[in-house]
Parts: structure tokens; sequence; C-alpha cells
């Protein structure tokens, strides 16, 4: 079983490059990062209503974060969990995580999502009742970016002529699937390489492992928050435990790792 941890790294917590240092002494495989580009003003709460707190638009940016991850360690697996790919500029963002991958050494986990806020995407030009579609043409033509020299791609939503982009990275980002609704799983079985649902039950994960497997997809990874059902999610057959890591300080950072670390790492 692998151990990730999953956060908002924000201007007022643990830096990046500590964390992820931190991180690798103790044994984790993974960070995943959080991405909000800001949230509009008056407009502030979440999904189930309540109000969102401030380190959804104090992130910093996941790549530049992430870079600096990298530059401290040499193993961990630097993951954005999630990126909000529909409200980015997608050749710009292609250079951005194979520059990312290269320079780490063939170390990125892509997480992607389509997104919830739907003033914050507006903000970016981005129509949220075709979402869905766009962050499908956009995962596709990535694919392609990364793998071609006079990448071409033509969608509905995603249209370019052939292209020249470097640097190519170290070998084709996993790309990791958010969400668990019917959409999100579709995406995961077409396009993913892992799974990251925000929950998931042990039935989910088996179900999920199911279908993977009947479709030839049996070498995605698989996952899961981490919680009171852990050793069930692992007999189900996750592949890794992602421990949310609430934004402090450094030391209060430091000793919750340790909490994590020693009870599920030793």
């Amino acid at each position: 079983m692998r151990f990730g941890i999953s956060t908002f790294v924000t201007d007022d917590g643990i830096r990046p490059d500590v964390l992820a240092r931190a991180l690798e002494e103790r044994g984790f495989d993974a960070l995943f990062l959080a991405e909000h580009s800001h949230l509009p003003v008056g407009d502030t709460d979440g999904p189930d209503g309540s109000p969102l707190p401030a380190k959804y638009y104090r992130t910093l940016d996941p790549f530049l974060a992430l870079t600096a991850a990298a530059t401290a360690t040499s193993s961990l697996l630097l993951g954005t969990g999630i990126v909000l790919l529909t409200q980015r500029d997608l050749i710009h963002t292609a250079k951005e995580v194979a520059t990312l991958d290269l320079l780490s050494g063939g170390r990125v986990l892509f997480g992607v999502g389509a997104g919830w806020h739907r003033q914050e995407m507006a903000n970016h030009g981005t129509d949220p009742r075709t979402r869905g579609a766009l962050l499908d043409e956009q995962l596709a033509a990535l694919k392609r970016i990364w793998s071609t020299d006079g990448a071409e791609f033509h969608g509905r939503h995603v249209d370019f002529d052939p292209i020249h982009q470097w640097p190519k990275p170290v070998r084709q980002p996993p790309i990791y699937i958010g969400g668990q609704s019917e959409s999100a799983l579709e995406r995961l079985y077409t396009h993913g390489d892992g799974w990251l649902p925000v929950s998931v039950t042990p039935q989910q994960v088996r179900e999920v492992r199911a279908e993977l497997t009947a479709r030839g997809r049996s070498e995605v990874v698989i996952n899961a928050p981490a919680g009171t059902n852990l050793a069930e999610l692992t007999e189900a057959g996750i592949d890794r435990a992602t421990f949310f890591l609430e934004t402090m300080p450094e030391s209060e950072t430091l000793r919750e790792l340790d909490r994590i670390a020693e009870g599920q790492l030793r």
C-alpha cells in the first residue's frame, strides 16, 4: 500500500519545498496539491452551501509550488489534486506539465477535474454547461501534444492546427481523474491512468475496478481518501490511500505528519 498527502499549499502555511522534503523523509510516496485561481467576492460558498475557508483563494500556483517541491526531493511523486483544466489555456498547461515532468525526472501525476464553482469558471470564459465535453477534448489533445511533434487537434471545443511544442515530458504524465459522477467515471475509463474520488466506499472501489478490468484497464491506479474504513478500502483493492492535511504553519504540519506516519507507515 502506498500513502500520499493531499493539501492546499498557501502563502500562510508550510512552504511546498519544506513539506515535500518532510513527506519523502517520512515515507509518503506522493503529494497532491489543490488548485483554485480565485474566488469571486460575495460568492464563496461551497457545493453544500457552507462558507469556503480562505485557503481556497490563497492557494499557490500548483506547478510553481510543485517545482519547489521537486527541487527538495528525489523520489516523491508530484501530483495536482486537482487542476481545473477547463479554466486554463490548454497549450500553456501542456508546456507547464511537460516542463515540471522534465525538471523532476518524470515524477508528475496530473490530476484533473471539471470543477464546480460556476462563477469562477465564468470569470475564465468557461461555459459551465459544456465543461465536461471541453475537458474530454482537452485530455485527448494533451496526449497528442506530449507525444507528437506537429500535434494538431480539431474538435468542437478544442481546435488547433499542427504545432511545435517542447519540451516533451520524460514519459506521458499519468492522468488522474477527479470525481465520482457518472461522467467522471466514464472519463476515467476512457482517459484515466488513475482515479481521485472525493469519497468512496469499498463497494464502489470493487465496482470501478471490475469495470476497468472489463475494459482492459486493470493497470489504472485507484487512489482513495484515507479514513476510518481504510482497512476495508485496502481489501477492496485501492492502490494508494491519501490523507488530507489541513493548511497549517510549519511546526504544526510536521507534528501532524509525524502522527500520521507513526500510525500508518511504521
